[in-house]
């Protein structure tokens, strides 16, 4: 696939984080330690971001699942590094979550290998892992208070591997603190919102040291508003606290947003696996690219370094390295810009709506049935059977079939 633009990479990496740091001592060497390690200080790495003591990087190998004849997982790859926060994309069936347990130890894969570092943990259990697990829908113990819920998997713990009540009251003091949730400690979780409780989750997974952290859906009951100041959030706690992280999502915006890289899967199958701008710049197919936001698809045919709707020849650049043949041409809203009927892609307004973001319309191409759509800039004057033009800011174009 080939595209005409490409806009510059972001990073993660580099953003700012307004939350306080904890004061945790070290462990001690000593058979039980008497204290815990930092909540929100680790190693740092070489691009100087903090990263959580014990964490480390994860792979899997030539994972498949198999469920009495259904393929779930079908040779997956991926290489995930100390300290990263890493999507899986993909929407339901495409077994995002079934590779999610895997990692987890939560079930276990038909082939395949799984490494935590450079320990084969394939066989481990959950508890040999050393994992963090977050839910979507919580799982807090109702009859224990916030600052119980977060200390549960410490005291709970073999009592030589326990550690004293004071430290683990220091953690937990900590940790309140660093998901935000100062004075809640005694309150119980039908006290608080949906928000609230995601951020208990999230502390008590933390509160056991884990090597890992792995979020299934972590904001999938929460509303949209919620949703959007979580991810930022995670985000921050992240960057502080510097936990290798796997999170499972079918929001192609909460991927987009919070990751340092995105693996989207389809079908059981891998099909990328790049930074946000990579995937959504870049896709390496005609799914990914119909997955990550709205496209329209157009059956074109290029020859003579020419793209042709129906016989018509189009306005619209020819990607370097594109072939002669059949494509489909692939068109985003907010990639196409409005112009004067007789430029560009001749079209009619076949409708127009308004949305949370602005106004959208619906363009009947000429010569075509096809509909695409197109975001109206503010203050254009736009009605049904309206001819136009539209501009290709970005040709994208994938052979046919």
């Amino acid at each position: 696939m080939n595209t005409t633009s490409q806009r510059p990479l972001q990073s993660h990496r580099s953003s700012p984080s307004s939350l306080s740091s904890p004061s945790l001592q070290s462990p001690s060497s000593s058979g039980v330690s008497d204290t815990l390690s930092p909540v929100a200080a680790g190693t740092a790495g070489t691009d100087a971001k903090p990263r959580a003591a014990g964490t480390v990087g994860i792979r899997v190998q030539g994972i498949e699942r198999d469920y009495e004849g259904f393929k779930a997982l079908a040779g997956i790859d991926l290489q995930i590094h100390p300290g990263e926060l890493v999507a899986l994309l993909g929407p339901s069936g495409s077994g995002k979550t079934t590779l999610l347990r895997i990692i987890a130890g939560l079930e276990f894969a038909t082939e395949g290998s799984v490494f935590f570092g450079a320990e084969d943990a394939t066989h481990l259990s959950v508890q040999q892992r050393r994992v963090g697990f977050v839910f979507q829908h919580y799982a807090l113990f109702k009859h224990l208070t916030v600052a119980d819920n977060i200390a549960y998997g410490l005291k709970v713990r073999p009592r030589r591997e326990r550690p004293p009540a004071a430290a683990i009251k220091r953690r937990v003091e900590e940790l309140i603190d660093l998901v935000q949730l100062n004075d809640l400690g005694r309150r119980y979780p039908a006290q608080l919102s949906g928000g609230q409780r995601q951020r208990v989750a999230l502390a008590r997974a933390l509160a056991v040291e884990p090597r890992v952290l792995l979020l299934d859906e972590p904001f999938g009951a929460l509303d949209a508003k919620v949703r959007k100041d979580l991810r930022r959030w995670l985000r921050e706690i992240h960057d502080r606290t510097g936990h290798t992280t796997i999170f499972v999502t079918h929001d192609q915006d909460e991927a987009l947003e919070l990751a340092d890289r995105v693996a989207i899967l389809s079908n059981g199958r891998l099909e990328q696996v790049g930074t946000p701008d990579e995937v959504y710049e870049n896709p390496a197919s005609p799914f990914v690219l119909s997955f990550l936001g709205d496209t329209a698809r157009l059956p074109v045919e290029v020859r003579d370094d020419k793209v042709f709707l129906a016989g018509e020849a189009l306005d619209v650049a020819v990607p370097p390295g594109t072939g002669p043949g059949k494509h489909d041409i692939y068109l985003r809203p907010n990639e196409l810009t409005l112009t004067e009927a007789g430029t560009g892609v001749p079209g009619i307004i076949a409708s127009v709506r308004r949305t949370v973001n602005g106004r959208r319309a619906e363009v009947r191409v000429a010569f075509s049935d096809k509909l695409i759509e197109l975001d109206v800039p503010p203050g254009a004057d736009l009605n049904v059977s309206d001819r136009i033009g539209l501009k290709v800011q970005q040709a994208r174009l994938f052979p046919s079939g």
